[in-house]
């Protein structure tokens, strides 16, 4: 873009001392000359490459833009996934701590029971020992009748 302006303005230059001087095509070569001589071209030419290694840099940084956008959008979508993990092992958390709380519950009411159990079995070796007595008594009271009988038969023999 700039090399048109200044090759303009260098030949304009160039043709108004032609047009100053047109009958001295001399002097026209060696304002050619100095230019070359003095390193324009040389320096038109490591504009250009600054040029082109600027657009190169910011090619670099849109490419860096881009690939920053897509790491925070990942970054964004890993905090969510997180956060999400983070809330079902809450929940997690609670159900254990709701069954913990009922195992503690049931294992409660089991001793409960148990206990219950130990006393009714108190209570079963209980009657079962006065069932022996009163089967004691009977089978007592039965052989006093036998032997009642008995003697009674032999009197009447």
């Amino acid at each position: 873009m700039f090399d048109k302006f200044k090759k303009e303005e260098g030949s304009e230059m160039v043709e108004e001392k032609i047009e100053d001087n047109s009958n001295d095509v001399e002097s026209v070569d060696a304002a050619i000359e100095s230019i070359s001589q003095i390193g324009i071209g040389e320096l038109m030419g490591k504009r250009v490459k600054l040029e082109e290694a600027i657009d190169y840099v910011g090619l670099m940084i849109k490419n860096l833009k881009d690939k920053r956008t897509l790491l925070e959008k990942d970054i964004e979508e890993e905090s969510v996934d997180i956060k999400n993990l983070k809330e079902k092992l809450q929940k997690v958390s609670e159900y254990i701590d709701e069954e913990n709380s009922g195992i503690t519950e049931l294992a409660n009411k089991r001793k409960q029971v148990e206990d219950e159990a130990d006393q009714v079995g108190v209570i079963i070796s209980n009657l079962r020992d006065k069932l022996l007595g009163v089967d004691k008594i009977i089978e007592d009271e039965g052989n006093r009748v036998k032997k009642i009988k008995e003697l009674r038969d032999s009197f009447e023999n």
